[in-house]
């Protein structure tokens, strides 16, 4: 596998991942930044791919203790190996988010993410990494929002990136598979303009309305907004 070097986080993070394929970049970092979690406490990312959101996580909030699934074993691979590039305790485990027995053996969580292939049917690309980091027909995103869910503790949140035309399937995958509270999260490219991307959260069966948090304006004229710019290379929160 022919891979390339990418710095994430203005260099804090180090990512080697196939050169050819979809890149992981900014749904992976805003990722990392949307999920809320503490030091001691137990994150799954899953479909971790070469590995960025939980890299990014783990520079922003070290003591995160990750549990990383990804059912391609080259990427798997390659997940373990950044990990251990930059010097973080990582568990990779090769297998699918579907399978139950494997979610079974996930310890109790306390925050679980996936970037999940998003379109389930459509033109599919010409590279077999990317066909398969985007098109996910054999996995739908009720399968997603189940995983995720399955092994969180009460209170726990399950959050993915997702295309905004997806918001309202993942929403009803959520609320299947037990999340009580659904906060939505828009990420405008430039002010005025539709969102692209939307960040989803849900609460593990908790209670209360949903929301509509405040979103991110991710480009001004000269390039990053401030705000997205304190993501993007200063490690910040999606606050």
């Amino acid at each position: 596998m022919t891979c390339t070097e990418e710095a994430l986080l203005g260099g804090r993070v180090r990512l080697v991942q196939p050169a050819t394929g979809l890149k992981a970049g900014l749904d992976a970092v805003m990722l990392a930044a949307s999920i809320p979690a503490r030091a001691g406490q137990v994150v799954l990312d899953a479909g971790c791919g070469a590995g960025a959101v939980f890299l990014c996580l783990l520079a922003r909030v070290p003591g995160v203790s990750v549990v990383a699934v990804e059912r391609d074993p080259g990427l798997a691979a390659l997940a373990a190996e950044n990990a251990a590039r930059n010097g973080v305790s990582v568990q990779v485990l090769l297998g699918d988010i579907a399978d139950p027995e494997l979610i079974a053996r996930l310890p109790r969580l306390h925050h679980a993410a996936a970037n999940p292939p998003f379109w389930a049917g459509g033109t599919t690309p010409p590279a077999a990494l990317r066909a398969g980091a985007t098109h996910g027909a054999d996995r739908p995103l009720a399968a997603w929002c189940a995983a995720l869910l399955a092994r969180l503790r009460h209170g726990g949140t399950a959050s993915l990136v997702l295309p905004a035309a997806r918001w309202a399937e993942a929403t009803a995958g959520l609320r299947a598979a037990g999340g009580g509270t659904v906060a939505l999260r828009p990420l405008w490219p430039r002010a005025g303009v539709p969102a692209r991307r939307v960040i989803l959260s849900a609460r593990a069966q908790g209670r209360g309305p949903d929301a509509v948090l405040p979103g991110l304006v991710l480009h001004a004229d000269t390039g990053w907004t401030p705000a997205a710019e304190a993501i993007l290379r200063d490690a910040a929160p999606l606050a």
